[in-house]
């Protein structure tokens, strides 16, 4: 699995943080999204889709490692 975030529509929500607290983290200053691991685990696979179907600004994409 390889994610991607587009940081300019994140909004905020935390949504990604509490769904995959291991992947996902937010800026101090504003909220947005920071990726720490773009190629997580196979036993996170199943969180960070979660995270991704939870955002409310669809701002995660999941695909393929290449």
């Amino acid at each position: 699995m390889k994610i991607t975030v587009d940081e300019d529509r994140c909004c905020g929500a935390g949504s990604c943080v509490l769904a995959a607290p291991d992947v996902f983290d937010q800026r101090d200053e504003d909220g947005v999204v920071v990726l720490l691991d773009p190629e997580p685990a196979e036993h996170l696979h199943a969180a960070v889709r979660e995270a991704a179907d939870v955002c409310p600004a669809a701002a995660i994409a999941l695909g393929e490692r290449t």
